[in-house]
């Protein structure tokens, strides 16, 4: 195993749950609730369901939340110091013991019959090493702001998905639940990613591992001002690491396909990612990060239809700027 991803160990397979429910936690406490609330719904009995907590040394008191919701329910596991994300990921799945694992970030949650819809997905394709459901996205007050794409119309086995999710993120985290003995076969989340690790991870499973899906929304991914992806997205790492993602997602794919690959998906998310953050980013009158943007995606993309988009915002930056 690569010295960047780490190794998953396997566990015993004496009285092991179905399901593992593991809850990294940042900071996050005032979302904690709902998302221990919402698993605690779907609870079929500590036999069948691992639920625990791993929090990455937050300030917010996590334990509490985790005491007064979970009484006694739920596991809690607190970093000694902190970690960063993708070793609080990795302690998450080697505390995992269940057959199948799903990472539930602590301001996320799912929505009733999750577990038992894709339980279902996981019996009747038992070739799969990974299943997801479609994904509601919501903000601080819980309301829906978006839906994600509909793979298929029928439940199961996506046909080729590797040549869908290497060329697009497809999947949110809440939504997915992934065989442990994938983890343990292909190891842990990339530490050299810190934004885009999870779409990494995915395209690697990929390309071993038929995914299995579910056609219907049943769970939630929360934006809001203090999440990783916010973050990251401020002071301009989120673009400088998907770059870099790509480049790894590239290998994973025939030598023939690499250089179209390449191309196809700077330029793409060049024109819509990249282009939203420079745009966000003046509204915010950040012009550091606005420009710092304009040059990433200057740099990695060739359409001309995105470099007319650039000389626009350039000129628009440039009058923010005097």
């Amino acid at each position: 195993m690569e010295s960047y991803k780490a190794t998953i160990v396997p566990v015993s397979s004496d009285n092991r749950p179905f399901w593992s429910v593991m809850i990294p936690t940042h900071n996050c406490s005032n979302y904690l609730r709902k998302t221990l609330e919402q698993v605690l719904q779907q609870d079929p009995g500590p036999d069948l369901m691992q639920i625990e907590v791993i929090d990455d040394f937050s300030s917010d008191n996590p334990e509490k939340v985790v005491k007064e919701v979970g009484k006694g329910r739920v596991g809690f596991f607190r970093q000694p110091k902190n970690v960063g994300h993708t070793k609080n990921f990795e302690t998450c799945l080697q505390r995992s013991r269940g057959l199948w694992v799903h990472q539930l970030h602590g301001d996320d949650y799912v929505l009733p019959g999750f577990y038992n819809e894709l339980y279902n997905v996981i019996q009747n394709n038992p070739t799969i090493g990974a299943a997801f459901c479609q994904n509601f996205s919501v903000n601080e007050q819980d309301q829906f702001i978006g839906l994600s794409s509909l793979i298929q119309t029928q439940a199961g086995i996506i046909p080729d998905f590797l040549r869908s999710i290497a060329y697009r993120q497809r999947i949110f985290t809440p939504s997915i639940v992934v065989k442990r003995a994938v983890y343990e076969d292909l190891g842990g989340f990339d530490e050299r990613l810190k934004w885009c690790e999870d779409w990494e991870m995915w395209v690697r499973i990929s390309k071993h591992y038929n995914f299995g899906y579910l056609p219907k929304a049943l769970a939630c991914y929360r934006v809001h001002n203090t999440s990783n992806t916010a973050k990251y997205a401020k002071n301009a790492i989120k673009m400088l690491d998907f770059v870099e993602g790509v480049r790894v997602v590239n290998n994973y794919l025939p030598e023939n396909e690499k250089a179209s690959h390449l191309k196809e998906v700077l330029n793409y998310y060049g024109e819509t990612w990249v282009m939203y953050e420079i745009e966000s980013a003046l509204r915010a009158g950040d012009k550091k990060t606005a420009w710092f943007n304009w040059k990433l995606a200057n740099k990695i993309t060739s359409a001309m239809s995105v470099k007319i988009r650039l000389a626009k915002l350039a000129y628009r930056l440039a009058k923010a700027k005097s």
